[in-house]
Order: structure tokens, then sequence, then C-alpha cells
């Protein structure tokens, strides 16, 4: 009983082509190793087309994120930078009380309930 070769991997990653074509002709473990490694790659150049169009669906969809992100973002600084009454009650580091809200209060600031 002979032992299955081992080589293939080693050869395929770490040598060279010559070395590998040459080592195929004398080993039959390492014939069939290659042929299923030729059936996959063909399996991949069959499938690439599909894939190549759905990363193009991705990027387009990823920069309409990234445009909506900044157009959103832009509108809402617009309006707290030129509405006076939003940036002059929000500031860093205060907190908006009930009055602040437009809700009745009394003396001590608590709402008034009648």
């Amino acid at each position: 009983m002979t032992d299955k070769c081992t080589k293939y991997e080693a050869l395929f990653t770490f040598g060279n082509d010559e070395t590998l074509k040459r080592h195929l002709e004398t080993c039959e473990d390492c014939q069939k190793e290659q042929e299923l490694m030729d059936k996959v790659s063909d399996l991949l150049k069959e499938v690439k087309p599909y894939y190549k169009v759905q990363r193009s669906k991705v990027a387009k969809l990823k920069m309409a994120c990234a445009i909506f992100a900044i157009l959103l973002s832009g509108t809402a600084l617009g309006i707290v930078n030129f509405n006076t009454d939003i940036s002059d009650t929000i500031k860093y580091g205060t907190t908006l009380s009930a009055e602040d809200y437009g809700f009745p209060v009394d003396s001590y600031g608590l709402l008034m309930v009648e």
C-alpha cells in the first residue's frame, strides 16, 4: 500500500511553476489535485461577472448613503446656526427647563397644574 503524495500544497504555495509542472508529470495524486483546482478556477471565472455587478451596486449604495448623510448634517447645522431661537436656547453644558419648552410654570419652576 502506497501513501498519498502530500507535496502538491507546498509546491503550489511556495514553489515555482516549473517545479510544479515537473512534479505533476510524475505524480498521479497531484495531477488529481491539479484537476480539482482547475475545476474550481473555472467555476470562479464563470461567476466573476455576477460579483463584479454586485460590487458596483454596493459601491453606489455606499455613495448614496454618504451623500444623504452629508446633506442631512448640513441641513441640520444650517437650521441650528441660522435659527436664533434654537441657537440662543441650546448651548453646550446647559439644560433645558420646562419654561424653555413653553410649559406654564410657577415661581419655583415647577409645572403649573390647574
